[in-house]
This record gives C-alpha cells, sequence and structure tokens, in this order.
C-alpha cells in the first residue's frame, strides 16, 4: 500500500543521531535519550534518523535496536519525526527491524544495503522489496552509501523497486564527490543530503533536506545551511565535518555533546574505539578555539 494521510514524509534538516550507551559501550544509556532529544528540538531540527552510521546501528542485536527506536520515540514524544534505519546483514534481520519499527510508531524505515557480499541487482531489489513490504504502508527510503555498503544501489533497481514498492518515496544518499550523488537527483524520488559540503548543490538539484552526521553534535548549524543554502555556507559545514573527522567519529560527536551540556558518555560499542587521551586533549582545545573564534 502506498503510504497514507496518516504517514507523513520526511523533510527538512534530520541528525544521524549517536546512540547513548554507558558500560564502555555494552549497554544503552537510558537516562540520556531524553536529554539529547531535547537539544535536536531546541536546536530546531525536524527528526533524527536513529541507527545508522552515526548510531553505530549494525554493530547492536536486533533487540538491541528494537528497544533503542522506543527510547527515541518516546524521547522524541512527537516533537520530532524519527525515522529507524533497518539496515543488516541479513534479509530476515532486516525485515525483522522493518516491521518492529513500523509497530513501535517510527515515522519511517532507511535500509542501507548490506555489506561485505558484493550483491548484484537481483539480490539487490529482492532484499529491498522484502524490507519495504515489511513495513508498509510506512515510508520507506534507501540509504544509499556505497562506500560502507561495498557497492552503489543500482539506478535501475530503485526504478523496479518503485513499481513493487508503492511505500518507497526517498533516498539518503552519502556518496561523494557530486559526480557519485547527482545521479540519483534524476529518479524523482525525496533525496536527502549525506555529505554536508554537497547541501548546497543538492538543494539547487532537487533535494529536498538532509541527513546529517554532523548534525548530531551541531544540530543548529546544519539546520541553518539547510534553511539557506549557499555555497559558502556548505563549504564552511564541510570544513567543520572534516575538522570533527580527524578523530574517531562517534567517540568525538559524543564527547562535542557532552561538552554542550549533554549528558551523553564517550562510550561506543566494540570495535569502535574512545579517544586516546592526546585525542581528548585535541578535541577539548579545538573546541575552545572555536568558541573564541
Amino acid at each position: 500500500m502506498e503510504p497514507d494521510a496518516a504517514h507523513r514524509r520526511l523533510r527538512g534538516t534530520l541528525a544521524a543521531s549517536v546512540t547513548p550507551l554507558r558500560d564502555g559501550g555494552r549497554e544503552l544509556d537510558v537516562d540520556a535519550f531524553g536529554p539529547l532529544l531535547d537539544f535536536y528540538v531546541d536546536a530546531g531540527l525536524e527528526g533524527i534518523l536513529a541507527f545508522g552510521t552515526t548510531g553505530e546501528g549494525i554493530l547492536f542485536s536486533v533487540e538491541e535496536r528494537s528497544r533503542g527506536v522506543r527510547l527515541f520515540l518516546e524521547a522524541a514524544a512527537g516533537r520530532l519525526d524519527v525515522a529507524a534505519h533497518c539496515g543488516a546483514q541479513t534479509t530476515a534481520d532486516t525485515v525483522a527491524l522493518a516491521a518492529d519499527a513500523a509497530d513501535a510508531g517510527a515515522t519511517a524505515v532507511a535500509v542501507i544495503g548490506p555489506p561485505y557480499f558484493q550483491l548484484d541487482e537481483a539480490a539487490q531489489l529482492a532484499h529491498f522489496t522484502a524490507a519495504a513490504a515489511a513495513c508498509a504502508p510506512l515510508p520507506f527510503y534507501v540509504y544509499e552509501f556505497a562506500r560502507t555498503s561495498g557497492y552503489p544501489i543500482a539506478l535501475d533497481v530503485l526504478r523496479r523497486l518503485r513499481e513493487d514498492a508503492p511505500n518507497l518515496v526517498g533516498l539518503k544518499v552519502s556518496d561523494a564527490p557530486w559526480e557519485a550523488f547527482e545521479p540519483y537527483l534524476r529518479l524523482g524520488l525525496d533525496v536527502f543530503v549525506g555529505p554536508e559540503s554537497l547541501i548546497h548543490r543538492g538543494i539547487e538539484g532537487g533535494a529536498i533536506g538532509a541527513v546529517s552526521a554532523l548534525a548530531s553534535p551541531f544540530p543548529a548549524e546544519v539546520a541553518a545551511v539547510v534553511r539557506e543554502p549557499t555555497e559558502e555556507a556548505a563549504a564552511d559545514i564541510g570544513a567543520l565535518r572534516a575538522a570533527v573527522e580527524r578523530f574517531p567519529r562517534h567517540a568525538a560527536m559524543k564527547r562535542i555533546l557532552a561538552a554542550h551540556g549533554i549528558p551523553v558518555r564517550h562510550d561506543v560499542r566494540a570495535p569502535l574505539r574512545d579517544l586516546t587521551p592526546d585525542e581528548a586533549r585535541d578535541l577539548a582545545e579545538w573546541l575552545v578555539s572555536r568558541s573564541e573564534a
């Protein structure tokens, strides 16, 4: 079934949210979800993507992700859209996560191509069709990120998926450079920009918003660029992302949130790692210099 009137499409700026953890990354930090979502609301975001790349999603069990999506939804309390990333290594787990997210009340489901195996077009189509059917009529988005999945989603697969899955409404495209990103704008689907440095060109080319990792620690800054997407602003936000990427990203973003006063620990799920003492010092010094600039 097509998305009905009760299912609104995503729009604007969404943070690819971190996932609050504790006990060395072994447990969800239940108490931190509320303050984190309050921070995003106050920053003017339209929503979040839960358990995506920035949210360490592929490293959690189906049960942990199911519980975490409900924690995000409870903390959002209808103030923000919550898109659940349900991409997993197997089609069975992806289908289970997609169906569960729909049952939990997520605004939308997004799915990346399973990593490791180089899926051909037939396998890609079968996987995404099953995932979309599992959450129908909830809006369904394909998460295109060739560097992470190991292969691009073929344009012909997306054209055929639109016929087979009427609840397919859009894409998050995290590919760069522009030549890798631009073809996905030609499909007539809602496109969200992943690389912050491409926000200006993406929106100019027809994208309707951004799903941004950088919006996790710097939500107001990214939302401002989406609202007024100039070439200079996109370049500035791209430079900000590059500065963060000098460090292990997941722990660095959590440390930046803590520096903002948000009670998010820097715990990450292994094999991701925390910053070394030297890296933590350099990050803290950079944040101070940035606040003084």
